[in-house]
């Protein structure tokens, strides 16, 4: 029998993590509207020291949850660094959550990890060993060698790595040749003389020749839209077309594209851009919400929306219309997991056409969860940073009441996703505590975080916590035994 105590504690802990899962999801260090980028780390670095000191295992398997890609370098890190810390059967189960994380991490971050892991002199056999497999598994070698050169030369050097066979590869880093057999290693050495031999090499690396030659950037861009990747056309594109209202290139495939991306690419165009587009931009939305959807497609039933596109929704410098992107990406979703004909959208700002919005006015949520509520839907889902100011408060009295008068049982889901970090509370903002809350950074795991967000009410308990936590890091290692929560 549990006592009360232990419950409690079972209950604090639950929290904890919860609260931890926020914020690896949504805090990127960098400035939001309502907080300097000062304050977010701080309160990023408070966060990961509590969690990785009082539930290490809990902090290892965040690794397999969908966190950002800073905060899951951050855990790497923070293992490997404080190693003396864990069992040895906590470390294999490490490595491999590690191995696994670093495998879907973007290049570049995991080399600024491996700089990192250099200055904070952290060069034990199971580091060297994950850095030697993490290379050993890159598909192109040399293009490393060539985009990556400082962060691949850094590693090599820590790691005390041999690069390959023929040993050209180590002497293009530590020891130039005059020649190289490799076509794009020989192509960077000639392009520090040859001006065509640049068009040879990676995007970002010809750019920097360019730069330094002066090159005409529109002439540049042009020359390199075919070596180009589909990323680097989408953001080259107001360069290479014009202004922001110009038409859209023939070789960008948006249907492609991750639909919180596809959202904030087409939030980057202008209004007469998005109208003239409409067709072609809304068909992308609605292919990628599909393709997110996966088979919880059509299966949410009755759908009602909440949407913030009021001001603060424009995000900061470093994430310019960043929280509206996510309303935007998570509106074509839930359009698509909803049954057919069964979904209600309601933005703040009371427009009703989506391709249209833009971040504006004050943040009326209170009366937009009456109208949506109004609609009887199965479930509401709240997009919002959680400052509901017109007036305030008045949201979270209206789903207290709903929840305790009007709808005791439950017969209609709420949620709130919030893809804001509020800095001071070391959590996203809550609009009321009998509706649970979950951070999202991408639309695309709506679904998961909704089953996460159902934790944060309290009425699983924190077995159930911990036993979905296992169950993601053996989906994520692919061994249903890995266990590493527990």
């Amino acid at each position: 029998m549990t006592t009360s105590t232990g419950t409690d504690a079972g209950l604090v802990a639950a929290e904890d993590v919860l609260l931890f899962v926020n914020a690896a999801i949504t805090a990127t260090g960098q400035r939001e509207f309502r907080s300097s980028a000062y304050q977010q780390q701080l309160s990023l670095d408070f966060l990961h020291e509590y969690v990785r000191v009082n539930y290490r295992r809990v902090y290892a398997a965040s690794l397999a949850l969908d966190i950002n890609d800073h905060n899951a370098a951050r855990i790497v890190l923070g293992l490997l660094e404080n190693a003396a810390d864990a069992s040895a059967g906590e470390k294999r189960t490490e490595g491999r959550l590690i191995a696994a994380r670093l495998a879907k991490l973007p290049p570049q971050r995991v080399y600024r990890l491996f700089r990192e892991l250099r200055a904070a002199k952290v060069n034990n056999r199971r580091t060297r060993a994950i850095m030697r497999d993490w290379l050993a598994a890159r598909p192109d070698p040399a293009h490393d060698a060539v985009k990556y050169r400082s962060g691949l030369k850094a590693a090599a050097r820590h790691a005390h790595l041999r690069l390959d066979g023929s040993g050209e590869l180590g002497d293009f880093l530590f020891r130039p040749r005059p020649g190289y057999r490799n076509q794009l290693l020989d192509a960077w050495r000639r392009a520090h003389y040859a001006q065509g031999a640049a068009e040879e090499l990676p995007f970002t690396v010809a750019e920097g020749f360019a730069a330094r030659r002066g090159v005409k950037r529109e002439a540049f861009l042009e020359r390199m839209a075919p070596r180009m990747t589909r990323l680097e056309r989408l953001r080259t594109l107001t360069q290479r077309t014009g202004a922001g209202d110009a038409p859209l290139p023939a070789d960008v495939d948006l249907t492609v594209m991750p639909l919180t991306r596809l959202a904030l690419f087409v939030l980057s165009l202008g209004f007469e851009a998005r109208s003239a587009h409409r067709e072609k931009l809304t068909g992308a939305l609605r292919t990628a919400a599909r393709r997110a959807a996966g088979p919880h497609a059509g299966s949410w039933g009755r759908v009602a929306a909440v949407l913030d596109d009021s001001y603060s929704s424009s995000g900061s410098g470093e994430k310019r219309r960043r929280p509206l992107a996510v309303a935007l990406a998570c509106h074509f979703l839930l359009e698509a997991l909803a049954a057919p004909g069964s979904y209600t959208p309601l933005w703040t700002s009371e427009r009703t056409d989506p391709l249209l919005v833009r971040p504006w006015g004050p943040t009326p949520l209170g009366f937009r969860v009456l109208d949506a509520l109004e609609h009887g839907p199965d479930r509401l889902v709240i997009v919002s940073d959680g400052w509901d100011n017109a007036p305030p408060g008045l949201a979270g009295e209206v789903l207290r009441i709903w929840r305790t008068r009007l709808d005791p049982d439950r017969h209609t889901a709420v949620v709130h996703v919030n893809p804001v970090y509020d800095a001071d509370a070391f959590d996203v903002r809550r609009l009321s505590p009998s509706v649970p809350t979950a951070g999202v950074r991408d639309a695309e795991d709506l679904p998961a975080l909704v089953e996460l967000a159902g934790f944060a009410e309290g009425r699983t308990g924190a077995a159930a916590l911990y036993a979905y936590l296992d169950r993601q890091v053996a989906r994520f290692v692919g061994d249903e035994g890995a266990g590493a929560a527990s």
